[in-house]
């Protein structure tokens, strides 16, 4: 005698037919995510810059998916997992074991030239590629680690370059400056870039008076800047984080000290829009040589409008982790995988031109990307205006600086 299935039976059958009949459009509605580390100290003393960084990343992160994803994977969505160094390089390495646990296909980050040693040292271990935003400091990429590319400048380039413009600006403007002082904060960045100052600027025919370090934090530059102001150089150059350069900057200008510029390399708020806005006295007319984006672009131009509708600061932490998550990006479409091995090889052959930097197509060799380079800057009106080279120039230089009553 055949059984008549109750109506819990046929409901329940039902349920589990729908089930499989529902399951190709489920498992095509979510694709396999791609996990990204982003490493940035976004507490202790550089958690502003870390801030910018990740907001620079993040941003990346949400129009790459928006486009849908990596293609290549299905329209796999790019998942950023957050890790903070606390800008300490300790916490960094700790980090990146963290992350690499976690199941990252690569880190970005992480600001700190001190960071970025122990970080990529700590990834190289996981064979985990590691793109470095910013640390310029030259032995990041000069240890033979294979997983650790770093899209900007460092050290040497930047240092290079900056005393090239030097030299074009003060040619041009009939040789106004002959002598010089350094500041710079006595960490990795500031002492490596002071070090190379010392050595390349007699060649140019600068005489140095004085070289001025600090630690980071520092909250006091009243004994800096009458040295400074009993020196009396043609043109002062500092190297150091945005804290101690607005406060330095502020100090310069209560003490009345008017060199004929300020000439940062690598100046921690030279290139930032809010010291620009907060403090238009002591930020008018500062130049800096940095890491900037080509306002030319027509991509520069949508991610500024981005920055600006999310009401975040324009500064070149966000420009440079956006360009760099973008590289990652391309990386993962071009391998078609997540695994490490694969991301690292796609990282090496890149020629990623699809960014918002002043650079041509990116060349990795030994780690360091071959086209990057900086550009000149000036804070004019509250805003960042590129002086040097004329191809990217939004505005003429204003070289040697009017003198203020």
């Amino acid at each position: 005698m055949t059984r008549t299935p109750t109506r819990r039976e046929v409901l329940a059958g039902a349920a589990a037919g729908g089930a499989v009949l529902g399951m190709p459009a489920i498992l095509k509605a979510q694709a396999p995510s791609v996990k990204v580390g982003l490493l940035h100290p976004v507490t202790g003393a550089l958690a502003y810059e870390g801030e910018q960084g990740r907001k620079g990343a993040l941003l990346a992160i949400e129009e790459l998916n928006a486009a849908g994803g990596i293609k290549s994977m299905g329209g796999a969505k790019l998942e950023a997992v957050l890790a903070d160094a606390q800008s300490k390089p300790e916490v960094g390495a700790a980090e990146i074991d963290r992350l690499a646990e976690a199941g990252v296909a690569a880190v970005l980050g992480p600001f700190g030239s001190g960071i970025a040693l122990a970080t990529t040292q700590a990834a190289a271990k996981h064979n985990l590629a590691h793109v470095v935003d910013v640390g310029v400091v030259d032995q990041i990429v000069q240890r033979g680690l294979k997983n650790t590319f770093r899209f900007a400048p460092g050290f040497g380039r930047v240092t290079a370059q900056g005393l090239e413009n030097l030299v074009a600006l003060n040619t041009a403007a009939g040789n106004p400056v002959k002598t010089v002082l350094i500041v710079h904060e006595d960490g990795a960045f500031g002492s490596g870039m002071a070090k190379l100052m010392n050595e390349r600027l007699p060649q140019f025919g600068f005489q140095i008076l004085d070289t001025i370090g600090h630690p980071t934090p520092t909250r006091d530059f009243t004994n800096i800047a009458l040295k400074v102001k009993q020196a009396n150089p043609d043109l002062v150059i500092p190297s150091n984080y945005k804290n101690e350069f607005i406060l330095m900057a502020r100090t310069l200008r209560q003490q009345r000290v008017q060199p004929k510029a300020i000439f940062a390399v690598l100046g921690g708020a030279a290139s930032n829009i809010r010291f620009a806005r907060e403090y238009p006295d002591a930020a008018e007319n500062i130049i800096d040589n940095n890491h900037w984006f080509d306002p030319t672009k027509p991509l520069s131009k949508k991610f500024a409008a981005s920055v600006e509708k999310k009401g975040w600061d324009l500064t070149y932490e966000l420009m440079l982790n956006y360009s760099c998550m973008r590289l990652i990006a391309d990386a993962i479409e071009r391998a078609a995988s997540a695994d490490r091995a694969k991301v690292i090889d796609a990282l090496a052959s890149s020629t990623f031109s699809d960014h918002i930097m002043p650079y041509g197509p990116t060349r990795f060799e030994n780690g360091q990307n071959q086209g990057a380079q900086i550009v000149t800057t000036q804070i004019r009106n509250k805003k960042i205006e590129v002086i040097y080279p004329k191809e990217f120039a939004s505005a003429a230089p204003l070289f040697p600086v009017p003198r203020k009553g």
